[in-house]
Protein backbone atom coordinates (compact mmCIF):
# COMPACT_ATOMS: atom_id res chain seq x y z
CA UNK A 1 0.00 0.00 0.00
CA UNK A 2 1.26 3.47 -0.86
CA UNK A 3 2.37 5.47 2.18
CA UNK A 4 -0.01 8.34 2.90
CA UNK A 5 1.15 11.94 2.88
CA UNK A 6 -1.09 14.30 4.86
CA UNK A 7 1.22 17.25 5.45
CA UNK A 8 1.96 18.31 1.88
CA UNK A 9 -1.65 18.40 0.62
CA UNK A 10 -2.78 20.14 3.81
CA UNK A 11 -0.21 22.87 3.29
CA UNK A 12 -1.45 23.45 -0.25
CA UNK A 13 -5.08 23.24 0.91
CA UNK A 14 -4.54 26.05 3.40
CA UNK A 15 -2.83 28.18 0.80
CA UNK A 16 -5.65 27.69 -1.71
CA UNK A 17 -8.67 27.62 0.60
CA UNK A 18 -7.81 29.65 3.70
CA UNK A 19 -11.15 31.47 3.93
CA UNK A 20 -13.11 28.28 3.29
CA UNK A 21 -11.07 26.42 5.92
CA UNK A 22 -11.77 29.02 8.60
CA UNK A 23 -15.44 29.24 7.62
CA UNK A 24 -15.87 25.50 8.15
CA UNK A 25 -13.59 24.87 11.13
CA UNK A 26 -13.36 28.22 12.94
CA UNK A 27 -16.52 30.12 11.92
CA UNK A 28 -16.19 32.79 14.62
CA UNK A 29 -12.71 33.66 13.39
CA UNK A 30 -13.87 33.73 9.79
CA UNK A 31 -16.78 36.04 10.64
CA UNK A 32 -14.49 38.61 12.26
CA UNK A 33 -12.05 38.90 9.33
CA UNK A 34 -12.52 41.51 6.62
CA UNK A 35 -11.94 39.24 3.63
CA UNK A 36 -12.49 42.08 1.16
CA UNK A 37 -9.20 43.59 2.29
CA UNK A 38 -7.37 40.41 1.43
CA UNK A 39 -4.74 38.65 3.49
CA UNK A 40 -1.04 37.92 3.31
CA UNK A 41 0.87 34.74 4.12
CA UNK A 42 4.01 35.44 6.13
CA UNK A 43 5.79 32.11 5.79
CA UNK A 44 9.24 33.66 5.52
CA UNK A 45 8.60 35.80 8.58
CA UNK A 46 7.39 32.74 10.50
CA UNK A 47 10.58 30.87 9.65
CA UNK A 48 12.68 33.81 10.79
CA UNK A 49 10.78 34.13 14.07
CA UNK A 50 11.26 30.42 14.82
CA UNK A 51 14.71 29.97 13.28
CA UNK A 52 16.55 29.02 16.48
CA UNK A 53 13.67 27.21 18.19
CA UNK A 54 14.22 23.47 18.57
CA UNK A 55 10.64 22.35 17.92
CA UNK A 56 11.22 19.39 15.64
CA UNK A 57 9.78 19.04 12.12
CA UNK A 58 7.19 21.70 11.30
CA UNK A 59 5.61 21.04 7.92
CA UNK A 60 2.15 22.57 8.09
CA UNK A 61 2.25 25.82 9.97
CA UNK A 62 1.03 29.05 8.41
CA UNK A 63 1.20 32.65 9.54
CA UNK A 64 -1.33 35.01 7.98
CA UNK A 65 -1.82 38.74 8.29
CA UNK A 66 -5.50 39.67 8.18
CA UNK A 67 -7.64 42.73 8.89
CA UNK A 68 -10.55 42.62 11.30
CA UNK A 69 -13.98 43.95 10.47
CA UNK A 70 -14.91 47.40 11.72
CA UNK A 71 -12.61 49.60 9.67
CA UNK A 72 -9.36 51.23 10.60
CA UNK A 73 -5.89 49.93 9.91
CA UNK A 74 -5.83 47.28 12.62
CA UNK A 75 -4.34 44.04 11.42
CA UNK A 76 -3.72 40.88 13.41
CA UNK A 77 -1.86 37.62 12.96
CA UNK A 78 -3.39 34.17 12.60
CA UNK A 79 -1.04 31.29 13.31
CA UNK A 80 -2.59 28.09 11.96
CA UNK A 81 -1.04 24.73 12.79
CA UNK A 82 -2.08 21.36 11.32
CA UNK A 83 -0.84 18.35 13.26
CA UNK A 84 -1.51 14.93 11.71
CA UNK A 85 0.32 12.82 14.31
CA UNK A 86 0.23 12.82 18.10
CA UNK A 87 3.38 14.46 19.43
CA UNK A 88 4.56 15.36 22.93
CA UNK A 89 4.72 18.96 24.14
CA UNK A 90 2.41 20.21 21.40
CA UNK A 91 0.76 22.81 23.65
CA UNK A 92 4.17 24.12 24.70
CA UNK A 93 5.13 24.42 21.05
CA UNK A 94 2.02 26.46 20.33
CA UNK A 95 2.89 28.75 23.27
CA UNK A 96 6.42 29.28 21.93
CA UNK A 97 4.98 30.26 18.57
CA UNK A 98 2.61 32.67 20.27
CA UNK A 99 5.06 34.56 22.43
CA UNK A 100 7.72 34.76 19.73
CA UNK A 101 5.26 36.19 17.23
CA UNK A 102 3.89 38.66 19.74
CA UNK A 103 7.38 39.74 20.74
CA UNK A 104 8.38 40.22 17.11
CA UNK A 105 5.30 42.10 15.88
CA UNK A 106 3.56 43.46 19.00
CA UNK A 107 0.24 42.68 17.35
CA UNK A 108 -2.63 40.50 18.57
CA UNK A 109 -2.01 36.86 17.66
CA UNK A 110 -4.61 34.11 17.30
CA UNK A 111 -3.16 30.59 17.46
CA UNK A 112 -5.41 27.90 15.99
CA UNK A 113 -4.73 24.17 15.83
CA UNK A 114 -6.19 21.52 13.53
CA UNK A 115 -5.61 18.03 14.93
CA UNK A 116 -5.73 15.49 12.12
CA UNK A 117 -4.40 12.49 14.05
CA UNK A 118 -6.27 9.29 14.90
CA UNK A 119 -6.14 9.41 18.72
CA UNK A 120 -9.55 10.48 20.09
CA UNK A 121 -8.28 11.43 23.55
CA UNK A 122 -5.36 13.56 22.40
CA UNK A 123 -6.69 17.11 22.56
CA UNK A 124 -3.97 19.51 23.72
CA UNK A 125 -5.45 22.98 24.06
CA UNK A 126 -3.55 24.81 26.80
CA UNK A 127 -0.10 25.33 28.26
CA UNK A 128 0.48 26.29 31.89
CA UNK A 129 3.60 27.29 33.78
CA UNK A 130 3.83 28.44 37.38
CA UNK A 131 6.50 29.26 39.93
CA UNK A 132 5.59 30.66 43.34
CA UNK A 133 3.16 33.47 42.58
CA UNK A 134 4.17 33.81 38.94
CA UNK A 135 1.84 31.97 36.56
CA UNK A 136 1.05 31.89 32.86
CA UNK A 137 -1.82 30.09 31.16
CA UNK A 138 -2.08 29.91 27.39
CA UNK A 139 -5.31 28.54 25.87
CA UNK A 140 -5.82 28.06 22.15
CA UNK A 141 -8.76 26.78 20.04
CA UNK A 142 -8.49 23.34 18.50
CA UNK A 143 -10.52 21.39 15.96
CA UNK A 144 -10.34 17.59 16.09
CA UNK A 145 -10.99 16.18 12.64
CA UNK A 146 -11.96 12.79 14.05
CA UNK A 147 -15.09 14.43 15.47
CA UNK A 148 -16.32 14.99 11.91
CA UNK A 149 -16.71 11.24 11.41
CA UNK A 150 -20.04 11.71 13.15
CA UNK A 151 -20.95 14.50 10.73
CA UNK A 152 -20.23 12.86 7.40
CA UNK A 153 -23.68 13.56 5.98
CA UNK A 154 -23.35 17.24 6.85
CA UNK A 155 -19.97 17.34 5.11
CA UNK A 156 -21.31 15.52 2.05
CA UNK A 157 -24.06 18.11 1.61
CA UNK A 158 -21.90 21.13 2.41
CA UNK A 159 -20.79 23.03 -0.68
CA UNK A 160 -17.79 24.55 1.08
CA UNK A 161 -14.86 23.06 -0.87
CA UNK A 162 -12.98 22.43 2.35
CA UNK A 163 -15.64 19.87 3.26
CA UNK A 164 -14.34 17.75 0.36
CA UNK A 165 -10.81 18.01 1.74
CA UNK A 166 -12.01 16.86 5.17
CA UNK A 167 -13.87 13.94 3.61
CA UNK A 168 -10.73 12.95 1.71
CA UNK A 169 -8.59 13.18 4.86
CA UNK A 170 -11.02 11.10 6.91
CA UNK A 171 -11.52 8.64 4.06
CA UNK A 172 -7.77 8.15 3.71
CA UNK A 173 -7.46 7.36 7.41
CA UNK A 174 -10.40 4.96 7.46
CA UNK A 175 -9.19 3.02 4.40
CA UNK A 176 -5.50 2.81 5.26
CA UNK A 177 -4.37 -0.70 4.39
CA UNK A 178 -7.40 -1.44 2.21
CA UNK A 179 -6.83 -0.07 -1.27
CA UNK A 180 -10.10 -1.44 -2.63
CA UNK A 181 -12.10 0.34 0.07
CA UNK A 182 -10.16 3.50 -0.64
CA UNK A 183 -11.02 3.24 -4.32
CA UNK A 184 -14.73 3.25 -3.43
CA UNK A 185 -14.32 6.07 -0.91
CA UNK A 186 -12.33 8.20 -3.35
CA UNK A 187 -14.91 7.71 -6.07
CA UNK A 188 -17.64 8.78 -3.63
CA UNK A 189 -15.76 11.97 -2.70
CA UNK A 190 -15.21 12.85 -6.35
CA UNK A 191 -18.78 12.05 -7.36
CA UNK A 192 -20.01 14.38 -4.63
CA UNK A 193 -18.32 17.32 -6.39
CA UNK A 194 -20.46 16.72 -9.47
CA UNK A 195 -23.61 16.22 -7.40
CA UNK A 196 -23.10 19.61 -5.72
CA UNK A 197 -22.67 21.37 -9.05
CA UNK A 198 -18.98 22.27 -8.96
CA UNK A 199 -17.73 23.61 -12.28
CA UNK A 200 -14.83 22.34 -14.38
CA UNK A 201 -12.12 24.44 -12.80
CA UNK A 202 -13.34 23.86 -9.24
CA UNK A 203 -13.35 20.09 -9.71
CA UNK A 204 -9.86 19.96 -11.21
CA UNK A 205 -8.51 22.19 -8.45
CA UNK A 206 -9.96 19.95 -5.74
CA UNK A 207 -9.10 16.76 -7.60
CA UNK A 208 -5.38 17.45 -7.15
CA UNK A 209 -5.76 17.63 -3.36
CA UNK A 210 -8.15 14.67 -3.10
CA UNK A 211 -5.86 12.59 -5.28
CA UNK A 212 -2.92 13.56 -3.08
CA UNK A 213 -4.66 12.65 0.17
CA UNK A 214 -6.31 9.44 -1.06
CA UNK A 215 -3.46 7.92 -3.02
CA UNK A 216 -3.98 4.58 -4.76
CA UNK A 217 -1.63 2.02 -6.33
CA UNK A 218 -1.24 2.68 -10.09
CA UNK A 219 -3.52 -0.21 -11.10
CA UNK A 220 -6.39 0.95 -8.91
CA UNK A 221 -5.81 4.55 -9.93
CA UNK A 222 -6.35 3.55 -13.56
CA UNK A 223 -9.48 1.64 -12.50
CA UNK A 224 -10.75 4.75 -10.73
CA UNK A 225 -10.21 6.86 -13.83
CA UNK A 226 -12.06 4.27 -15.89
CA UNK A 227 -15.02 4.36 -13.49
CA UNK A 228 -14.92 8.15 -13.48
CA UNK A 229 -14.95 8.16 -17.27
CA UNK A 230 -18.11 6.04 -17.32
CA UNK A 231 -19.70 8.30 -14.73
CA UNK A 232 -18.71 11.42 -16.66
CA UNK A 233 -20.14 10.04 -19.88
CA UNK A 234 -23.52 9.77 -18.17
CA UNK A 235 -23.22 13.29 -16.78
CA UNK A 236 -21.65 14.60 -19.99
CA UNK A 237 -19.00 16.32 -17.88
CA UNK A 238 -15.55 14.92 -18.78
CA UNK A 239 -13.59 16.78 -16.12
CA UNK A 240 -11.33 14.44 -14.18
CA UNK A 241 -10.75 11.82 -16.85
CA UNK A 242 -10.13 14.42 -19.53
CA UNK A 243 -7.62 16.05 -17.18
CA UNK A 244 -5.86 12.71 -16.79
CA UNK A 245 -5.70 12.05 -20.52
CA UNK A 246 -4.67 15.55 -21.42
CA UNK A 247 -2.24 15.70 -18.55
CA UNK A 248 -0.38 12.61 -19.71
CA UNK A 249 -0.80 12.85 -23.47
CA UNK A 250 -1.59 16.51 -24.21
CA UNK A 251 -0.54 18.50 -21.16
CA UNK A 252 0.30 21.59 -23.19
CA UNK A 253 -3.23 21.87 -24.58
CA UNK A 254 -4.75 21.58 -21.10
CA UNK A 255 -2.59 24.44 -19.94
CA UNK A 256 -3.47 26.53 -22.97
CA UNK A 257 -7.19 26.03 -22.36
CA UNK A 258 -6.83 27.02 -18.73
CA UNK A 259 -4.85 30.09 -19.70
CA UNK A 260 -7.38 31.11 -22.34
CA UNK A 261 -10.17 30.83 -19.79
CA UNK A 262 -8.32 33.34 -17.63
CA UNK A 263 -8.23 35.70 -20.59
CA UNK A 264 -4.83 37.19 -19.85
CA UNK A 265 -1.42 36.63 -21.37
CA UNK A 266 0.03 36.04 -17.93
CA UNK A 267 -2.75 33.61 -17.13
CA UNK A 268 -2.05 31.78 -20.38
CA UNK A 269 1.55 31.12 -19.47
CA UNK A 270 0.73 30.23 -15.87
CA UNK A 271 -2.13 27.98 -16.90
CA UNK A 272 0.08 26.24 -19.45
CA UNK A 273 2.69 25.55 -16.78
CA UNK A 274 0.14 24.35 -14.23
CA UNK A 275 -1.52 22.05 -16.72
CA UNK A 276 1.81 20.53 -17.65
CA UNK A 277 2.91 20.07 -14.05
CA UNK A 278 -0.38 18.50 -12.96
CA UNK A 279 -0.26 15.99 -15.79
CA UNK A 280 3.44 15.27 -15.32
CA UNK A 281 2.96 14.60 -11.61
CA UNK A 282 0.18 12.11 -12.32
CA UNK A 283 2.23 10.47 -15.08
CA UNK A 284 5.21 10.07 -12.74
CA UNK A 285 3.05 8.50 -10.05
CA UNK A 286 1.46 6.08 -12.49
CA UNK A 287 4.86 5.07 -13.89
CA UNK A 288 7.02 4.92 -10.75
CA UNK A 289 4.55 4.62 -7.85
CA UNK A 290 5.99 5.65 -4.47
CA UNK A 291 9.44 6.19 -5.99
CA UNK A 292 8.07 9.30 -7.72
CA UNK A 293 7.82 11.06 -4.34
CA UNK A 294 11.60 11.44 -4.38
CA UNK A 295 11.52 13.99 -7.19
CA UNK A 296 8.01 15.51 -7.03
CA UNK A 297 9.12 18.45 -4.82
CA UNK A 298 11.76 19.29 -7.44
CA UNK A 299 9.30 18.84 -10.32
CA UNK A 300 6.86 21.31 -8.75
CA UNK A 301 9.57 23.97 -8.74
CA UNK A 302 10.08 23.82 -12.52
CA UNK A 303 9.08 27.08 -14.19
CA UNK A 304 10.00 26.60 -17.85
CA UNK A 305 7.20 24.89 -19.83
CA UNK A 306 9.76 23.82 -22.43
CA UNK A 307 11.66 21.81 -19.80
CA UNK A 308 8.45 20.18 -18.57
CA UNK A 309 7.51 19.36 -22.15
CA UNK A 310 10.94 17.80 -22.73
CA UNK A 311 10.46 15.54 -19.71
CA UNK A 312 7.10 14.44 -21.14
CA UNK A 313 8.72 13.57 -24.45
CA UNK A 314 11.32 11.32 -22.81
CA UNK A 315 9.32 9.92 -19.90
CA UNK A 316 8.34 6.70 -21.64
CA UNK A 317 12.00 5.75 -22.07
CA UNK A 318 13.03 6.70 -18.52
CA UNK A 319 13.62 3.59 -16.42
CA UNK A 320 14.13 5.27 -13.02
CA UNK A 321 13.38 8.57 -11.30
CA UNK A 322 17.10 9.34 -11.38
CA UNK A 323 16.95 9.25 -15.18
CA UNK A 324 14.08 11.75 -15.02
CA UNK A 325 16.06 13.96 -12.63
CA UNK A 326 18.92 14.15 -15.12
CA UNK A 327 16.49 15.47 -17.72
CA UNK A 328 15.89 18.73 -15.86
CA UNK A 329 19.26 19.08 -14.12
CA UNK A 330 21.47 18.96 -17.16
Amino acid sequence: MIEDDYDSPWKEALENYLAECLALLFPEVHADIDWERGYEFLDKELQQAMADADLGPRVVDKLVRVWRRGGGETWVLVHLEVQSQEVPHFAERMFIYYYRLFDRYHRPVASLAILGDEHPRWRPHQFEQALWNCQVQFVFPIVKLLDYRMQVFALETNRNPFAAILLAHLGAQQTRGDATERLAAKFAVLRRLYDLGYNHREILRLYRLIDWLMRLPPGLERRLLSEMEQFEEVRRMPYVTSAERIGIEKGIQQGLEQGLEQGLEQGLEQGRREGLLAGLELALRLKFGTAAEEILPEIRQLTDPAVIQAIYAQLAAASTVEVVRRLYRR
